[in-house]
């Protein structure tokens, strides 16, 4: 994949995996409105967990929907700064 410096794809704000319901999770982002947050999934991936050892931990979830939980985090990620403690 090669990557245009300003593009902004039109999938990136497509996120029809990616759900919130006051009555799961406490109206955290899920996927697919499971008991699987998109926190709980950007933590693994974090913290060096492969994407086959999300899935294999949860074989319910699908590759796309780990991939669409990433991209949805990295999304709010631009949408506010948040401040880190100096070092």
């Amino acid at each position: 994949m090669s990557f245009k410096r300003g593009y902004i794809s039109n999938a990136v704000t497509d996120f029809d995996r990616i759900t919130r319901d006051p009555d799961v999770m406490g109206g955290k982002p899920t996927i697919r409105s499971m008991r699987v947050t998109v926190g709980a999934i950007v933590e693994l991936m974090g913290v060096g967990h492969t994407i086959e050892e999300v899935l294999a931990a949860y074989p319910y979830l699908e590759r796309e929907d780990i991939l669409q939980a990433l991209r949805y985090a990295a999304w709010r990620a631009e949408e506010w700064e948040v401040a880190l403690p100096d070092r």
